[in-house]
């Protein structure tokens, strides 16, 4: 009974420590944030103007939302036929497979490789391909950033939803086979309904990731502080604004950009509650 209590108190130790964490995070963000929203109000939110001239200081957050969520979703609708395609292949058609066993590693490293990589070889490889294709001039904008951005998160897609194809049980499979099912119409009505709400979680991670990415995504998008208004137009995204402006940030822009960080950190909350709502409904 005493060493149930002393693990009892020590889970609650740990489960308020993350909580104070969590607390602490939002309110010195919103501190942080404060000075310009004071000047803004939420038009800050919903201005398109950035202008860091002293003198001139005008400062909007809507052009990195923008490129944030446009980058986001588009990598979302990229990895999407991919990854769900590559889960069916090594959790179902090739499973307990050689094949299986090597793709399944493969996607385990490349879930493992640093984003800053990924940045690299887009700038030295996909990039001159977007440029051959007359798609982009200069290699840059927001259809070049979600192509790597879809390609990270692929891995995590994949592997995610791997195991919870896996994990649907095998007497529902064999008994819709023993029923006159081909492999089709099991995939469709049999593993779909009963592993969706873990796919979908898969997804939602996966977006999750692909909307804090920072460093592949700066060497790619362009940097120009603009709405974009096409999918290769170049535009910014909040994470890469932050690693590209912050250590010469001081004053309002300082402000700015730790507002635009609280922005962020809204939405990945955003994102997350819908994504358990849903996954509640599938449930």
């Amino acid at each position: 009974m005493k060493s149930e209590k002393i693990t009892k108190y020590v889970l609650f130790a740990v489960s308020l420590i993350i909580l104070l964490i969590f607390a602490g995070m939002v309110f010195s963000l919103a501190g942080g944030a404060m000075p310009v929203f004071k000047e803004y109000g939420l038009k800050f939110i919903f201005s398109a103007d950035w202008n860091p001239t002293t003198g001139r200081e005008s400062y909007g957050a809507l052009p990195f939302i923008a490129g944030t969520l446009i980058t986001s979703i588009l990598a979302l609708l990229i990895c999407f036929p991919l990854s769900f395609s590559t889960s069916l292949f090594i959790a179902e058609y090739y499973h307990k497979t050689r094949v299986a066993s090597v793709l399944g590693t493969m996607v385990d490293l490349l879930a493992g490789i640093p984003s800053i990589v990924y940045g690299l070889w887009g700038f030295y490889a996909l990039r001159p391909v977007i440029i051959a294709l007359g798609l982009s001039d200069q290699g840059f904008g927001i259809f070049t950033s979600s192509i790597i951005l879809a390609i990270m998160i692929i891995p995590y897609a994949t592997s995610l939803s791997n195991e919870i194809i896996t994990m649907v049980p095998n007497e529902l499979k064999e008994a819709a086979y023993s029923l006159g099912a081909t492999r089709f119409e099991v995939i469709f009505n049999v593993i779909i309904p009963n592993a969706r709400s873990g796919i979908v979680a898969s997804y939602i991670l996966a977006l999750g990731r692909a909307l804090g990415e920072t460093m592949a995504v700066t060497m790619l998008i362009g940097n120009a502080n603009i709405i974009p208004d096409g999918l290769f137009s170049t535009g910014n995204t909040m994470a890469s604004l932050i690693a590209n402006q912050f250590g010469e940030a001081d004053g309002l822009k300082l402000s700015a950009l730790i507002a635009i960080g609280l922005l962020l950190f809204l939405i990945t909350a955003v994102v997350n509650a819908i994504g358990k709502y849903i996954i509640k409904k599938l449930s």
